[in-house]
């Protein structure tokens, strides 16, 4: 899209650049993984079609893209965009009903390149649910604020950690859902 050609959005952690054919040969790599292409319901591309994507999705007025760099790398201008990009960010505009509705996709194609290997969850602490959840996904408690009354959850993601993660999810496939129809002189609330 070419009303973001020239907008850059530099956040503590991660700057959003357009998208550019320079982004191009790294943004290709990335998508020769097997996984990132069945987490992103995505085909190989060859390099050309690659550049073509890119070129689509620069003139397309409904689509506009941004690739995510790594703030601290990036804004001493160390390394080229390529060598601090971690991910990208899509916002699709095409409600033609409603202009104002916007359909985003935020693909990071490795958390390490921003060098985050622990996340954490700070959770209320009557809220045995989530801390149940999150402990099932090896979340260990590592902290409970009394005066906030909410326990903090971390998680350290390991070789090991990222292995069981990616074996618990290898069963999750895209589908398209329809929502179900209301019953004839039923509103929706």
């Amino acid at each position: 899209m070419k009303i973001n050609q020239n907008t850059v959005l530099q956040g503590q952690r991660v700057t959003l650049v357009p998208y550019t054919s320079a982004h191009v040969p790294r943004y290709h790599e990335w998508m020769q993984s097997e996984e990132l292409q069945r987490l992103t319901a995505s085909e190989p591309l060859s390099l050309e079609q690659e550049y073509e994507m890119q070129r689509s999705w620069r003139d397309d007025a409904d689509k506009c893209t941004f690739i995510v760099l790594d703030t601290e790398r990036w804004s001493g201008q160390a390394c080229a965009d390529e060598d601090c990009m971690v991910g990208d960010v899509n916002l699709f505009l095409t409600d033609t009903e409603d202009p104002t509705l916007g359909e985003i996709e935020i693909m990071i194609a490795g958390v390490r390149n921003l060098g985050i290997t622990k996340f954490e969850a700070k959770i209320g602490q009557e809220n045995e649910a989530s801390i149940c959840m999150f402990k099932k996904l090896h979340f260990k408690e590592v902290a409970v604020n009394s005066v906030f009354q909410e326990v903090t959850l971390r998680l350290d993601v390991s070789d090991q950690e990222r292995r069981w993660l990616l074996e618990q999810t290898n069963h999750v496939e895209e589908k398209s859902y329809a929502e179900p129809k209301l019953p004839a002189g039923v509103l929706e609330t």
